[in-house]
Order: C-alpha cells, then structure tokens, then sequence
C-alpha cells in the first residue's frame, strides 16, 4: 500500500471512527512501546517542569497586541532547556514580532507528556479563560505512537482540537509527529519502526489539520539530516529531548508558516507564488501528505483548482517549502526578547 494510501486511509479512520492501524500492526506499535518504556528509564524522570515564557515580548513595537497560543506535548513547551530564551514558545514570539512589527503575547497551555487526546482540555482552558487567540501552534504526536495510541484516535483529536480553534478565530499551525527513528534510545533494529510510526501519523495528521481549516508542517528528523547526524548537538542530556539548537531548529521551521497564516511576510515581501522548480504546488491531499512526510520544513495547506476545493482524489492541498531563516538568527530575537529590561515578558 502506498503512503498516500495509507495515510488517507487513517484520516478516513479518524473521521468515521474506523480503529485501523494501516500499514503498521498492533505488534509492531507494542515494540515501540516496550522499546519506548526502556528508553524512559535509560532517560529517567523529569527533574523539573517546563520553563514559563508567557508573557508579551516585542514590547517597542506598535500597534494592535498579537496574541499566541501553544499547545502540545514536551516539544511545544521546550521542555530541556536552561533559558526560557531557548524554548520555541519564545523563539516564535520574538521572530513574530520582528516580522509583523507588532508585539505579540505568548501563552503556553502544552503540557510534558501530552498525547493528542490532551489537546481538548488545552483547547478548553484557553476558551473558558476567553484569552483571545490570532494563532495556536500545535506540535503533538510523540506520546501517541510511544503509548501505542491508534492513529486514527490521534488523528480524531487533533481534528476536533484544530476545529475548535478554527472557530474561536483562530489561525492554526501544526507541527506533525517527528521522526522517533532519530531518538537514540529506542535500540536498532526497532528504530525503524517508531520511524514508520511516526511518519504514518504525521501523514494522517496533515490529512485532518488541512481538511480542519488548518496548515502542517513537518518535523520529521527535526529538520534535516544533520539532526541525525549530529545527536550530540540537537538532542538534550537525556538524548531524547531537543537541544536549544533542536528547538531552534524546529522554531525556524514553523515561523515562516505562522507569519504566513497572519499576511506577515517574512523580510516585509509579499507571498509568493509556488515555485514549481522547488517541487512546490498543488496535488491531492493525501499525495502532499505523503511528500511532506519525507520532507522536513514543508508546509501543507488547503488550495483550490478552477475554484473548486476538491477533485477526483479528494481536497486540493498546496505543498510549499518555505525558505526557512537561521535558526540563529531566531535565537538571538529570543535572546533580545527575554533578556532586555523594556523588550522582555511582561506579567
């Protein structure tokens, strides 16, 4: 069965309430979960929360407050790290606010060890406390394949959860399951199936996210084969988390599609049009889904083709690789944001 296929037969899942796995047996997620279970005691617990980095930064910018939303699992709250500086929370609000001139105010509500069916109360908290939201970033999907969860239960979660943002006014940015075949831990040879895992979900994630209104990026191996190249640098102490440079890279993968999502253009230039030499353009849902698997940094979202949002192989989606900036450059934003006495976050 073909990846596309696969994919679009989890979503298919998801929406009818189906509980098929696809390609990947029950067997094979046990493994991952077993494998899992030895990589959490070889990483050991938590010694303290995520850092909080709510708060407003960009504060000498003009204009109407931007409003950020996190929801999510470890990876959102930047969970690892020294400085809140470090976490993509930060990073993203500092790179929003230099790119749209506006300062932006950053509320976290991801919690460590969040799986897609968390995303509900997350939603909720930030409906019941009517904090005004003008993009939710999600990065979610780890947890669900490391506890066995079956994809099209997790896909069904993030369906409503992108809903519900989406009808609270919300732009929405997902950041799909990334690539657990990088994580050193999980021993060879059952590291390619928390790959094929991983990569199935965040298949099927973008599926449901674009067809909720929404747009994916992909993770993957967080964001190129230097992550798997280089563990000591882009993983954390405990070889399972992201390192500031990880989340770096993950924060510099997602900015370009949340300023996208609000009309801020990243060097103040307008969109562009697809750039077919860079393989960008429109295909079927499920085959961009596919692609976008195999392809960290690229971004997923609904089009049209002679007006009409579907065809005969279902919704048109727009696959982008949007130029990412220096993930350096990010952190240093970041830096400025949460050090500086005037641009810092404000309680």
């Amino acid at each position: 069965m073909s990846k596309a296929r696969t994919a679009r037969r989890i979503a298919m899942a998801a929406a009818y309430g189906g509980g098929g796995l696809g390609v990947a047996t029950a067997g094979a997620f046990g493994l991952v979960r077993a494998q899992a279970a030895v990589a959490r005691r070889a990483i050991g617990e938590p010694e303290a929360g995520p850092l909080d980095g709510d708060g407003v930064y960009g504060t000498d910018h003009d204009g109407p407050l931007l409003h950020l939303l996190m929801l999510g699992d470890s990876g959102a709250c930047g969970y690892g790290v020294e400085h809140v500086r470090q976490t993509p929370g930060v990073m993203l609000a500092a790179g929003l606010a230099e790119c749209a001139g506006r300062p932006v105010r950053l509320t976290r509500v991801a919690t460590v060890g969040a799986r897609s069916s968390d995303l509900s109360a997350q939603v909720a908290v930030a409906a019941d406390a009517g904090l005004p939201v003008d993009v939710a970033v999600l990065m979610v999907g780890a947890n669900d394949v490391t506890h066995r969860v079956r994809p099209p239960t997790a896909v069904r979660h993030l369906d409503h959860a992108v809903r519900r943002l989406r009808d609270l006014g919300a732009e929405v940015v997902v950041g799909t399951c990334p690539d657990l075949g990088t994580v050193e831990p999980i021993p060879k040879p059952l590291r390619w199936i928390a790959r094929r895992a991983s990569r199935q979900l965040a298949a099927a994630q973008t599926i449901a996210v674009v067809e909720a209104g929404g747009r994916s990026v992909s993770l993957g191996d967080l964001l190129g084969p230097e992550f798997a190249a280089s563990p000591a640098e882009m993983f954390g102490p405990d070889r399972f988390h992201p390192s500031p440079a990880g989340y770096g890279a993950v924060a510099t993968a997602l900015l370009p599609s949340v300023c996208a999502s609000l009309g801020v253009w990243l060097g103040g230039e307008a969109e562009q049009a697809p750039d077919l030499a860079r393989g960008e353009g429109v295909r079927p849902i499920s085959v961009a889904a596919a692609e976008a698997a195999d392809e960290p940094g690229t971004e997923v979202g609904p089009a049209q083709v002679g007006g009409r949002d579907r065809g005969p192989r279902g919704r048109w989606a727009l696959l982008r690789r949007r130029p990412a900036g220096d993930p350096g450059e990010v952190s240093h934003a970041a830096e400025v944001a949460a050090t500086d006495e005037v641009d810092g976050p404000l309680r």
